[in-house]
This record gives C-alpha cells, sequence and structure tokens, in this order.
C-alpha cells in the first residue's frame, strides 16, 4: 500500500510538472530552446581539453557580473571618494575584500580563459568556413572585454589606474587633425578628472556589458546554428543516422554538461587558491602602485597597463622612427611580390595600396603607426577566416613545420607580453621589434606559408578513443 500511495503521489507531481512545462510552452518556447541547444545539441564525441574554455568563459562572465553588481552597492564614482570607497569595501563591508579580489582575479582569469579559448579556435580551424560569423562575434566579444577591462580599470582610482588612463588616452592624440580633440572628448576635459571617471563608470557598468552580452548571445546562437568544431576538423553533420542524429556525435546534455562541470570544479580551486593566497599575483593582477591613491602631480617611475593588454602595447612602444623604415621596407618588398604573383585588377591594385602605406610610414608621425600597430594587431584578427588557404581546418593533418609556426607566434605573443610589464631598454625595444614584425608577418604571409606543404589525408570520421 506504501509504495502504491508513493507512486500515486509522483504520478501526480509529474503530471503536475507536465501541465506547468505545457503551459509555459503554450507561450514561451522553453522545452524547444532547451532541445535545440542542450538535450538534442549533438556535439563531437572526441571533444578533449581545450573544449572546457568556452564554458569557462561564460562562467568566468557570469561571476564578473554579480561580483561586479555587489562592489556598485558600495562604490562611489567620485574622484574625491572612488579610492576611499574601494578601501571601505575591503575593510568595513562583510566579505567586501573578498568580494573585490574575486572580481580583480575574475578579470585577469577572463583573459586567461579567452586567450586560452582563442589558442584552440587557431589550433584546429575553427574559424573556418562555416564557422565565420562565430569568430567574428568572439573577436567582438575580445574587443568588448578589453574595452570592459580598460574601462574598469581606472575606477580604483589608484597611482597606475589614474596614470594608465592619462597614457593610453593620450595615445589618440596621435591620430591625423581629430586626435587632439578626441582625446579631450573621451576624457571629457584636459585631463583625467572626476568627468573621465564618470563617463569610465557608465561604460564599465552598463554600457559595455550591455554590448558583451548580445555579443555572447551571437556567439552561441550561431554557434549552435552550424555546429561545434573539433579536434580533427570534420564535420560530423556529413554522416547521419536514419534518425537524422549524427553518427560522431553526443547530445551536449548530460555528458559535455557533466565534462564542463568537471572543467568548473578544476578552475575553481585555481581561481581561489589565487584569491585567497596570491590576490597580487606578484603585481600582474593588481599592481602595487594601485594601492596608493591617485595623485595627479606625481608620476610613477614606470607605467605599464595589465599583464593581458602588454603584448599590444609592446607593439606600440616598439615602433619608433626607424622601425617605420622597416615597416616601409617591408611594404615595398610586399608590394613586388604581389606584383609578381598576382593576376588581373589585383595584379596593380595591391602593390598601389603597399606603396601608398609606405610612402605615410615615413611621411606621418611614428607614433601615429604605433596606435596603428597595436589597434591593427587586433583588427587583424577579424580578417582570419580570409587570410588562412589551408586545404585542411585542424593541425593535426598539416605540415610539421606548420607546427612550428604556431609554436613560435605563441612563445613571441608570450615574450611581447612580458616585455611590456618591463621598463623600456635598447635591447628590449629590439626584441619587441622583432616580436612585432613576428606577429603581422604571420597574418600577413598566412594566404602564402598556410596551402605549403605535404598535408596528411584528413579522415571521413572523427578520431575517437574511449576513456
Amino acid at each position: 500500500m506504501t509504495n502504491k500511495k508513493t507512486l500515486e503521489k509522483k504520478s501526480v507531481l509529474a503530471n503536475a510538472v507536465d501541465a506547468g512545462l505545457n503551459w509555459v510552452d503554450a507561450r514561451f518556447p522553453l522545452t524547444s530552446n532547451i532541445k535545440a541547444h542542450l538535450t538534442e545539441y549533438y556535439a563531437p564525441k572526441n571533444f578533449n581539453f581545450w573544449y572546457f574554455f568556452g564554458s569557462l568563459a561564460l562562467f568566468v562572465l557570469v561571476l564578473q557580473i554579480v561580483t561586479g553588481i555587489f562592489l556598485v552597492m558600495h562604490y562611489k564614482p567620485d574622484a574625491q571618494f572612488a579610492f576611499q570607497s574601494v578601501e571601505y569595501i575591503m575593510r568595513e563591508v562583510p566579505g567586501g575584500w573578498f568580494i573585490r579580489y574575486m572580481h580583480s582575479t575574475g578579470a585577469s582569469m577572463f583573459f586567461v580563459v579567452v586567450y586560452l579559448h582563442m589558442v584552440r579556435a587557431l589550433i584546429y580551424g575553427s574559424y573556418r568556413k562555416p564557422r565565420e560569423l562565430v569568430w567574428i562575434f568572439g573577436v567582438g566579444i575580445f574587443l568588448c572585454l578589453m574595452g570592459e577591462a580598460f574601462f574598469g580599470y581606472l575606477l580604483p582610482w589608484g597611482q597606475m589606474s589614474f596614470w594608465g588612463a592619462q597614457v593610453i588616452v593620450n595615445l589618440f592624440s596621435a591620430i591625423p587633425f581629430i586626435g587632439p580633440e578626441l582625446s579631450i572628448w573621451i576624457r571629457g576635459d584636459y585631463v583625467v578628472s572626476d568627468a573621465t571617471l564618470n563617463r569610465f563608470f557608465a561604460f564599465h557598468v552598463i554600457a559595455i556589458p550591455l554590448v558583451l552580452l548580445g555579443l555572447v548571445a551571437a556567439h552561441v546562437i550561431a554557434l549552435h546554428e552550424v555546429g561545434s568544431n573539433n579536434p580533427d576538423g570534420v564535420d560530423i553533420k556529413a554522416k547521419k543516422d536514419k534518425l537524422g542524429r549524427p553518427l560522431d556525435g553526443i547530445p551536449f546534455h548530460p555528458f559535455y554538461t557533466v565534462h564542463d562541470i568537471m572543467g568548473v570544479a578544476g578552475f575553481l580551486i585555481i581561481f581561489m587558491a589565487i584569491v585567497f593566497f596570491a590576490p597580487e599575483m606578484g603585481g600582474y593582477f593588481l599592481e602595487f602602485n594601485n594601492f596608493i591613491p591617485a595623485d595627479p602631480l606625481k608620476t610613477p617611475l614606470h607605467i605599464a597597463p595589465v599583464w593581458y593588454f602588454t603584448p599590444f602595447y609592446s607593439m606600440l612602444r616598439a615602433t619608433t622612427d626607424d622601425f617605420t623604415w622597416v615597416l616601409a621596407g617591408a611594404a615595398v618588398l610586399g608590394a613586388i611580390v604581389m606584383f609578381l604573383r598576382n593576376k588581373g585588377i589585383w595584379k596593380l591594385l595591391v602593390p598601389v595600396v603597399l606603396l601608398g602605406v609606405a610612402v605615410l610610414l615615413r611621411l606621418i608621425d611614428a607614433k601615429f603607426w604605433g596606435v596603428v600597430a597595436m589597434g591593427g594587431a587586433v583588427v587583424l584578427l577579424f580578417f582570419l577566416p580570409w587570410l588562412d588557404y589551408s586545404p585542411v581546418k585542424s593541425l593535426r593533418y598539416r605540415p610539421g613545420w606548420h607546427k612550428t609556426f604556431y609554436g613560435i607566434f605563441f612563445a613571441n605573443f608570450i615574450v611581447l607580453g612580458y616585455l611590456g610589464t618591463q621598463a623600456p631598454t635598447d635591447i628590449f625595444n629590439l626584441i619587441s621589434q622583432i616580436g612585432t614584425l613576428i606577429y603581422l608577418g604571420f597574418f600577413f604571409l598566412m594566404p602564402v606559408w598556410s596551402r605549403l606543404g605535404t598535408f596528411k589525408p584528413v579522415p571521413d570520421r572523427v578520431t575517437f578513443h574511449a576513456h
């Protein structure tokens, strides 16, 4: 009798849940969305370690939004009180230090996760057809993250925050004709002041997060429309069973939700270890100068951005007047090569453009070209799907020397990042110039080198070995 009553109660509960779902589904596509993006979204069964970072990026985004909301409750966007309000959060608000350190550590870990996510896309060709739009949305997210981090960096109103913002905003003054007025418009004043802090606060808390959330939604929707890539670069939709399910795919839920939960658990162990034991990370996550109130009359000895901006900052510093001669020479050489290799209209159009760039490199101040190099290094990523002419997607099936190229590129990026944190010297500047050429050459020469060499045959089905 007891078992019978229990079964009857469960049946009543199940019927109530079904009725509730039917009521919601009649007014909102809940079940169909769950099926489309979770239970009936088939992902390749050969995902590996590199596929943790997409879900981790989404997890850190939520973490940043939640901790940011709690910080805003106590923060005052006022030049007189901003630094004191941060100290109040750290010392007086119950658990405030924990929330602040989670937010500051989360900012750096966000970029760690996103950079690793982009590395996976590069090595497995996840930007190739039909995923060009997925990649473009992803690079847009990366740009928004950079803007979000830059605007948020000023808010503690510490010494490095103040002078870092001063230096970066002043870079816009290098733009011919409109530069000085543009930099004043960005600051809202002739110097970084209360007006600057208020507008940066508005961008950090409202404007950019709205754009960022929209791009994340577009990124996920575009991904689920064309399907996920995999380490082999094989389209799993090409081979399906009688029910139309990919033979090499498995439902995202429950298989990859459990997979990603394990990744989140591992990430949290590392994340919390940093929060509790090394939130400054030796001055890389939180600079020591930022624990000093902003002083417009005292410039720090060495001004540098946070570590995730430093590779691009190195390219900015590397672009000196002498270096523009090297870049102009490279543009002339490129014009000659394009004239000899191309046919039709491109035979003249591309060389003329390159020669024009070579002339402008010598006519316009090097500071402007440094800004172009820094910004262009990111903008170049948008065009990656059309620069790669390799007949295969994944690095697994490319020639061995391609792997060497990618290894040099990644190591070079890390070296540029380290040099950007150091005070400039002649030798460091020379290494930065070489590193800038390597970075730019990797992309500009990709249409040539990506198609060279002997490529391995790509399998018809994904290669998978059960654990």
